[in-house]
Formats: structure tokens, sequence, C-alpha cells
């Protein structure tokens, strides 16, 4: 009796699945139906200390829409973890030591080929990987892998140039204008590339500041505000890279006030390398501008276009910043 109720059950199962099969186009799948993306977070230097909380965050998040499953790789010799990578620990079973200065780990290899997104914790100063790490990272991405930019991890690498042209744009580490030009958008909207000689990176004291859209038919960016104010962050600027294949989403006005450009600065791109597709948000200094409401809602969009060329986490959150208003959530590990 019990068997024939469940081949009941089975056949009644069947047919339900059929019948919304051939009615519900895929499309209309949400994204909690979908199998989760494999994402796959980088880290281990960063000048930015906040960088092993970060990386959990980051984690929370992705895990917790439902469209990613997540893993880590950490370089062995860690920098400017601190106390952080004892209140966040990887408990990965592995031996990590952290340096007061940054030092080359010829073991980090990760398979990035496993995963369909990379994302990018690492930060200026960030010793070089193994030539053959690099060139792995060069094929994934080129072949069709997803990658994403995290703040400082554009400070990364300045002579790395496959690195540079993935990122588009950068910072620091002796960037200057054999890099590639300023990029920034002027008054009337133009995105203009300046070829002036100088340095490339720079910042004013963090404050809140707006978030205006330039694209706002991207998927990424589709259905959110047209402006935003975001938590207290460094405001990147004066950054200078190839800027090849390259499309500003956002960008943020640089106030005088706080040391700025007096322009508008990138702060959320997209880049294509090869077959392969970038996002690289310049928002992120510490815990709090990670806990922007904006920042994670962009952040979960820009993984998932990198790593499939789509979005479908495409609600816009009760709670998403307004105008003149932040928004945050509190990160409990």
């Amino acid at each position: 009796m019990l068997r024939n109720s469940l081949l009941t059950r089975r056949f009644v199962l069947t047919l339900a699945v059929t019948y919304c099969a051939a009615i519900l186009p895929c499309a209309e799948l949400s994204a909690e139906e979908t199998a989760p993306l494999k994402a796959l977070i980088i880290d281990g230097q960063n000048n930015h200390g906040a960088w092993p909380k970060t990386t959990m965050m980051m984690k929370s998040y992705l895990e917790d829409s439902g469209r990613f499953s997540v893993d880590i790789a950490r370089t062995q010799f860690t920098w400017k973890g601190g106390k952080l990578l004892e209140q966040y620990p990887l408990e990965d079973g592995k031996s990590y030591t952290d340096l007061p200065q940054p030092k080359s780990d010829p073991d980090f290899k990760p398979t990035f080929s496993n995963y369909d997104v990379v994302i990018s914790n690492f930060g200026w100063k960030a010793a070089p990987w193994p030539e053959e790490t690099q060139t792995a990272l060069e094929q994934y991405v080129s072949g069709g892998g997803g990658f994403v930019v995290i703040h400082a991890a554009d400070n990364s690498f300045g002579s790395w140039t496959e690195f540079n042209e993935m990122i588009g744009l950068g910072g620091w580490d002796g960037r200057n204008e054999k890099s590639g030009p300023y990029v920034y958008v002027d008054k009337e909207g133009q995105v203009q590339r300046d070829l002036s000689p100088g340095p490339g990176g720079n910042h004013g004291p963090a404050h809140e500041y707006q978030i205006v859209v330039r694209q706002p038919d991207h998927p990424i960016v589709k259905g959110l505000p047209k402006a935003w104010l975001h938590t207290k962050d460094e405001l990147y600027q004066k950054l200078r890279g190839p800027a090849l294949n390259m499309t500003i989403l956002a960008t943020a006005y640089a106030d005088p006030k706080y040391r700025g450009t007096d322009r508008h600065e990138p702060k959320l791109m997209t880049i294509d390398y090869g077959k392969g597709r970038i996002f690289h948000t310049t928002m992120g200094h510490d815990d709090v501008a990670f806990s922007c409401v904006g920042f994670i809602t962009t952040l979960l969009r820009g993984c998932e276009w990198a790593g499939t060329g789509e979005v479908t986490l495409t609600k816009v959150p009760e709670d998403f910043p307004g105008v003149n208003e932040t928004s945050k959530r509190e990160f409990e590990s």
C-alpha cells in the first residue's frame, strides 16, 4: 500500500513538473530555482586592514542571495590581516602567516577554471603571483570567465600588463601616463580621456557621496534610482589605465571640499576582455562601505553579470538608499 502511494505521488509530481516546464519559459525562473553559480574570492594581502572581514561579508551576501556558492583562496603569507584574521578565520585546515610586509606565495595557484566568477579582494602592495597563476587568470578571463575587482584590488600589480587591461583603470603601484589616460566624466556628461602626465590614483578623506547612474539600461544598474547616497567611503579619483572595451555604469562627483578633482569619477565599470566579463567597483574601503545597501545590491548584480552575462537578481531592495539618505545593513558573522 505504501509503495503504491509513493508511486502515485511521484506520478503526480512528474505531471506537475512537465506542465510547469511546458507553460513557463526559462527566463521566468527565479534566481532561487537556478543552479548556484560557483564564486571564488581571492585575498590575503591588502593595505586596507578590514579585508578579512570584508571577504566574509561578501561571502555572506553572495550565499544569502541564493544565487552563489562561495569558496575562498588565500595566500599563505598574509599582510595587514591583524586580529581580524582571528575573528574571521577560514577554518580550512591550512596554515597562514601574517607578515609585516607582503611576500610572494609560490603555492598560490587557485584553479580559476572551476568557477563562474572570481572576485579579487587584494590591494596595494600585494606581492606578485607566480607566473603560472598570472597566466591562468589571463586564460580564464579571456576564455569567458567572470572577474570582479573590488576597490583596492585596482591598486594591485601595476606592472602586470594584462591585469591592467582586465581592470580597465587602476591607481598607485607605479601607475602613470605610461599606464594609460585618466578617465572621467565631464560636466556635460561626456567621457574624457586625459593623457596628461602624472601618477594614477588619489583620494581625499572618506565621506558619504552620491552615486549617479550613467547607463540605466545595463543589467547591473537597471531599475535602480538615477542617483543614490553611498555610505562613508574613499572616493577614488585620477585613476588611469588602458580603459579598453570599458563602459562606465556610474560615477560620483569628487567635491573639492574633500580634496576632489571637481569632476565625476568612475565608480562602477564593466570591461570586456576576450570572451570574459569584468565588473569593477571602486567602492569598498572598509566594512562601513561594504554595509551600504547600494554596494551590496550592485555587488550581487555585478558578480552575476560577470559570471553569466545576465542578471536575475533584479528586485530593488525596499531599504535601497535614497538620493540624500544612506542605507546600510549591520553584518553578523
